[in-house]
């Protein structure tokens, strides 16, 4: 199993930026890739980015060009979320993922951080 503990959200002003963190845990050797969700409220979780193990990158059309996922180079199994120029519409609760291959495709979630986005 993998553990994950995201940290980093909060209160911006539009135009601003937050870094998010994900730290993994458990089972991490097994990890294929991570990603961030996100989920405002009355809408579905939506992809926003994702990072594959040898370091591709994928990310939700919205959030191109302002976010940038990666790893973090001085904590081993930590992701991170550069946010820039952040819209009102950002605002969701972000979720951190890691899927893994074992027999079938498994998965695993953070608890999610709130990220606010005033106007």
């Amino acid at each position: 199993q993998v553990q994950l503990v995201e940290s980093g959200g909060g209160l911006v002003q539009a135009g601003g930026s937050l870094r998010l963190s994900c730290a993994a845990s458990g089972n991490t050797l097994s990890i294929n890739d991570m990603g961030w969700y996100r989920q405002a409220p009355g809408k579905q979780r939506e992809l926003v980015a994702t990072i594959g193990s040898a370091g591709s990158t994928t990310y939700a059309d919205s959030v191109k060009g302002r976010f940038t996922i990666s790893r973090d180079n001085n904590a081993k199994n930590t992701v991170l979320l550069q946010m820039n120029s952040l819209k009102p519409e950002d605002t969701a609760i972000y979720y951190c993922n890691a899927r893994w291959f074992f027999l079938y495709w498994r998965e695993s979630w953070g608890q999610g951080t709130q990220v606010t986005v005033s106007t």
